[in-house]
């Protein structure tokens, strides 16, 4: 099993507007002979700016600048599990280090690095059943891949999945925002939150596995028709946790047939049964009794999270990534977003002994 520790590294980025990033972008190519390649912005994902390049002989790979939270530690973590993947035949991006041998580059705090192109397509939803049972497989190989892994990792943040500090976080926000024009609101919606908590907690500590991290399925990437899950991407986030709560957080995103942040959200048993069958068909022997129990509970635990976390956001105006052709601020977008993963919540709730007994069969 890998040992993660942790550092107290942190770094802050330089925000750049409009087409300023191309600029810098090309200064950082030069560290890689690169700077003649063509750029294109890659538009998914709300963390790292992903850039696509083309070299004159066809070349293809991938420049990101890294989200202020990463460090440079993440990169070299990368660099032992890509290579570990690839040991075990699972196709993986791979960090490409510099004409100096180093694994990116830092200008002005901000952090870059290029890693090879994989030829695939990333979706924001889940399609249908066969891509969910594609996508459980992938993850399935992936974790079993990992379960040998022996190096040693470096993880420079707090544990993402710890309920009671982002409760804590939720009281605080409430105490210094009490004359927010979403208090009311949030406060609700909290409410809410604590009593499905108490009657419904979360599952029992099993054993830590190494992991993604964030598994939702935007972080894989599918072949062109998008049935066939490919490879994992996006590798920062890896982290040792119980396994039921790595899941939990995959079958959020992957069992949500809508968006996020849609008035509609709810979660999806078909969607459900179909991911766990891709899962089991690799891990049936890999899995314990007891994470496999704890995995109804763990995605709803992970649904009050993610909604306790927006509620945060919501008052505190402070994430990232917002529509601002849809809403007014962050604010009123988190407020959805935390809307989307409550409603998500209650819908798996309501549907608990049938996915309870759909775990089971998947499992037999």
């Amino acid at each position: 099993m890998a040992t993660v520790r942790r550092t107290t590294l942190r770094m802050t980025a330089t925000p750049e507007s409009g087409d300023d990033w191309r600029a810098r972008a090309v200064e950082i190519l030069a560290e890689y002979a690169l700077a003649d390649a063509a750029i294109e912005r890659i538009p998914q994902g709300l963390v790292n700016l992903t850039l696509k390049l083309t070299t004159a002989s066809g070349q293809r790979f991938v420049l990101q600048r890294l989200h202020p939270v990463f460090g440079v530690s993440v990169n070299d973590n990368i660099a032992q599990v890509t290579a570990h993947l690839a040991k075990h035949g699972l196709l993986t991006p791979s960090l490409v280090r510099t004409l100096d041998g180093a694994s990116c580059v830092v200008r002005e705090r901000a952090i870059w690095r290029l890693i090879s192109f994989v030829e695939g397509c990333a979706c924001e939803r889940v399609a249908g059943p066969a891509q969910a049972q594609s996508a459980g497989g992938l993850l399935a190989r992936f974790h079993r891949a990992l379960a040998d892994f022996d190096g040693r990792l470096v993880s420079e943040r707090p544990p993402i999945h710890d309920f009671p500090r982002h409760r804590a976080r939720l009281a605080a926000a409430r105490a210094a925002h009490g004359g927010h024009r979403l208090a009311a609101v949030v406060s609700a919606i909290d409410d809410r939150i604590a009593a499905c908590a108490a009657a419904y907690p979360p599952p029992a500590a099993t054993s830590l596995r190494l992991v993604h991290g964030d598994p939702k399925i935007s972080n894989m990437l599918f072949d062109v028709d998008g049935t066939t899950a490919l490879c994992m991407i996006d590798l920062d986030t890896l982290a040792t946790m119980p396994l039921a709560l790595e899941l939990g957080d995959a079958l959020r995103s992957w069992c949500n047939p809508t968006a996020e942040d849609a008035a509609d959200a709810r979660f999806d048993l078909n969607l459900f049964s179909a991911a766990l069958s891709g899962y089991a068909a690799y891990a049936r022997d890999f899995i314990s009794a007891d994470e496999r129990a704890a995995i109804v509970p763990a995605t709803l635990a992970i649904h009050l999270e993610l909604a306790t976390r927006f509620l945060v956001d919501a008052l505190e105006e402070n994430y990232f990534g917002w529509d601002a052709t849809r809403y007014g601020s962050r604010g009123e977008h988190n407020l959805a977003r935390a809307h989307g993963q409550w409603r998500a919540a209650q819908s798996l709730v309501a549907q608990w002994p049938d996915l309870v007994q759909a775990l089971a069969q998947v499992f037999a």
